[in-house]
C-alpha cells in the first residue's frame, strides 16, 4: 500500500493515549460503509475513531485507501457530529441514534455519498487452547482456492516452480475461503522497489515492501500493519531473497514473527487499514495479497492453522 498523510498521522500520534476518554455519544471506534450517489461507484468501507485531546473532540479517519489521518474542524452538537477532512474540501455530517450512525459525505457543496456506521466490535477473546495442524492454502501447482478480488482487473498472478508469482501490476488475489482467528505462515520474495501487502480477514494489511530506504516511516515499512502498528524491531533489508512471516491473529490482537524475530507482540489493531474489502470486522474474511502496486512479487509455502474444536 502506498502511503500518504504522513505529516497528519504523526502530528496526531499524541492523540492515541487520550482516546480512552469520553467524547460524548460518538466516543469510540466505528465501522463505516460509504455508498456513493454515482451508481457506477460501488460502496466501500471507511473507519473512524472518536476521542478527546486537550479537552476537545478529536477524530481519526481511515479512508478507503492510504493512511489514517486526523480530521479538522471537528464539532459535536448533541447527537450530531460534523468534521472536515485534511484536504479541506471533503466534509462529513453524522447523526447517532441507537448506537448507529447515518449521514452524508460532501465534496465541496455536493453530496457525494451516504454514510452508515456501527460501533466496531471489541473482538476481545482468549487465545485458543490448541491449534489445528498447519494446512496448505496454496498448493504450489495452480490457483485453486484463490481468485481476483476484482474480476474486472487483469489477473497477472501465475504459478511457477511451486511459487505464486505476480508477473506485473494487476489484480489482487484472495482466498476463496474465509478465516476468523488463525496462525498464518507465508514466505515472500520482494524485489528492490517492490510493494505489496498481505491482508488478514481482508481488512488489515501487513506491509511487504522494499521501496527506497527513506520512502516509508516505520508505520508503513515492511512488517507494519499499515498506518496502525509499527514493528518494534528493525531487521536488515533483504530485497530479492526469501523471507517469512508467522502471523497470529486472535480477535484484534496480532503477533508477527519475521524471519524468526518477533516484531509485533500481541498488539491490538485499532481498525481496518486502507484497501480493506469491507468494514464488517466481526466477521471472518479471506486472506488477500496485493498485486495492484508492482510486479515481481513471489510467495510460497502458505499454510494456516485455526483454533482446534
Amino acid at each position: 500500500m502506498k502511503s500518504f498523510s504522513l505529516v497528519c498521522l504523526f502530528a496526531g500520534a499524541a492523540l492515541l493515549p487520550a482516546f480512552g476518554q469520553k467524547a460524548g455519544p460518538f466516543s469510540g471506534r466505528w465501522d463505516l460503509a460509504v455508498t456513493p450517489k454515482v451508481a457506477t461507484v460501488k460502496a466501500y468501507p471507511d473507519w473512524m475513531e472518536v476521542g478527546v485531546k486537550d479537552g476537545a473532540t478529536a477524530v481519526r479517519i481511515q479512508p478507503r485507501s492510504g493512511s489514517a489521518f486526523y480530521a479538522r474542524q471537528v464539532k459535536v452538537a448533541g447527537m450530531h457530529l460534523s468534521l472536515q477532512w485534511e484536504n479541506g474540501t471533503t466534509t462529513w455530517d453524522l447523526d447517532v441514534k441507537d448506537g448507529k450512525l447515518t449521514g452524508v459525505e460532501k465534496r465541496g457543496a455536493d453530496v457525494f455519498a451516504d454514510l452508515a456506521g456501527v460501533r466496531a466490535p471489541l473482538l476481545k477473546r482468549n487465545p485458543p487452547t490448541a491449534w489445528t495442524a498447519a494446512e496448505p492454502i496454496f498448493n504450489g501447482k495452480d490457483l485453486n482456492g484463490w481468485e481476483p478480488t476484482n474480476p474486472a482487473l487483469a489477473n497477472r498472478w501465475t504459478v511457477k516452480g511451486g511459487e505464486l508469482v505476480n508477473e506485473a501490476k494487476g489484480a489482487n488475489l484472495q482466498t476463496t475461503r474465509k478465516f476468523d482467528d488463525f496462525k498464518l505462515h507465508i514466505e515472500f520474495n520482494c524485489p528492490e522497489e517492490g510493494n505489496s501487502g498481505i491482508f488478514l480477514r481482508g481488512r488489515y494489511e501487513v506491509q511487504v515492501e522494499y521501496e527506497k530506504v527513506d520512502a516509508n516511516d516505520k508505520f508503513h515499512s515492511i512488517g507494519s500493519v499499515y498506518s496502525m502498528l509499527a514493528p518494534s524491531v528493525e531487521l536488515p533489508r533483504m530485497p530479492g531473497k526469501w523471507e517469512g512471516f508467522d502471523i497470529t491473529l486472535v480477535g484484534r490482537w496480532l503477533t508477527v514473527v519475521r524471519n524468526g524475530v518477533r516484531t509485533i507482540d500481541n498488539q491490538e489493531i485499532a481498525g481496518t487499514t486502507g484497501g480493506a474489502l469491507d468494514s464488517n470486522e466481526g466477521e471472518p474474511g479471506p486472506f488477500f495479497i496485493q498485486g495492484d502496486h508492482t510486479g515481481g512479487m513471489k510467495y510460497r509455502n502458505i499454510t494456516v492453522q485455526v483454533p482446534k474444536k
